[in-house]
């Protein structure tokens, strides 16, 4: 075998553990929303909480994605152990019968002879097998080696992934709180007459935007999805968060974008904001780690998902959404 996966274990468990102390610092920063005294108050709490939702969410997406890796690197692990084994068992044999003739009258196994002590006892119990030959012991030597690498790196990889597992269940605890929290300010908001901020004003008219072919396909497919469901983590084709339904738009030009905001910031070149046009992915709240995205769709609009309490819209980005933009990244 030719895998080498020390250094991604040990970089998904540090990713796990990362991911887990954010989620829980984001949770200290909610409050209740009734204890909101006016309207305005209410309104730029429910702000400050569609931000944090939108952390969560790509904080949750993280989570999902460095457990599947962490996942699949511990199976592969135990796949390299499992083929370890089945050397062992294709030579043991003849093997056997070798390390018998250099202690006659013997009934030791080779484990009994070779893994009755540390790996370093075990590497010197091959040396003093005189009858061995020099290649016969190299063989044996090297396993030894493989065997307790492999079993360093199948206790790493099961770090990692417990590490991550903890990260998502944390992760999803803090959504199912975060969204509850935004819920009911969104009720307190309207008890005093105020409106979501976030909304945004409705698409702006004008004449049809030019576009190529490819970002044409990516419009049509974002346009198509208007009207369905926000979902945590979704990918589609019936529910989308806002970084998946960017994805699936793209792909539909052969474009294969990363899953999370995080990437897909870095996934094109930046331009600004007076640059775009449509098809460009417009990102909001922090430059260098935004957690929003969404399709600039032309004559100052954009294609999104913002929460679950709304489902996938074209809206105009005068006002809220403009005031949190950070970056815009052309791809294709």
């Amino acid at each position: 075998m030719t895998r080498n996966p020390e250094s991604r274990v040990r970089g998904r468990y540090r990713l796990a553990t990362v991911g887990c102390a954010a989620a829980g610092a984001v949770l200290l920063s909610s409050g209740a929303a009734l204890a909101d005294t006016s309207a305005e108050e209410a309104q730029n709490r429910y702000e400050e909480l569609q931000r944090e939702l939108s952390e969560l969410n790509e904080a949750f997406n993280q989570a999902e994605q460095d457990h599947e890796a962490a996942a699949a690197e511990l199976e592969d692990v135990e796949e390299r152990l499992a083929q370890a084994q089945e050397d062992l068992d294709a030579m043991s044999s003849d093997v056997v019968q070798i390390a018998r003739s250099a202690y006659t009258g013997a009934t030791h196994s080779l484990f009994a002879v070779l893994f009755r002590e540390s790996p370093d006892e075990a590497l010197q119990n091959i040396a003093d097998l005189d009858h061995l030959s020099a290649g016969q012991q190299i063989v044996l030597a090297d396993y030894v080696t493989e065997v307790e690498r492999a079993e360093e790196l199948r206790a790493e990889a099961a770090a990692a992934e417990d590490a991550a597992a903890e990260a998502l269940e944390a992760a999803e605890t803090a959504q199912t709180e975060g969204e509850a929290a935004l819920e009911e300010q969104e009720e307190a908001l309207a008890d005093l007459g105020g409106e979501d901020p976030t909304a945004g004003a409705a698409a702006t008219g004008g004449a049809e935007v030019a576009a190529s072919g490819d970002v044409r396909a990516v419009l049509d497919f974002a346009r198509a999805q208007i009207g369905k469901p926000y979902e945590w983590g979704g990918t589609g084709p019936d529910a989308y968060d806002c970084s998946g339904l960017v994805q699936a738009a793209w792909a539909q030009a052969g474009v294969n974008l990363p899953r999370t905001t995080y990437d897909q910031v870095n996934a094109g070149t930046r331009i600004s904001r007076d640059e775009v046009r449509p098809g460009d992915l417009l990102f909001f709240y922090d430059e260098s780690a935004p957690s929003h995205v969404g399709l600039y769709s032309g004559n100052g609009n954009m294609i999104h998902g913002s929460n679950p309490s709304k489902p996938l819209e074209e809206v105009a980005l005068a006002d809220y959404w403009d005031g949190v933009f950070t970056v815009a990244v052309r791809v294709g």
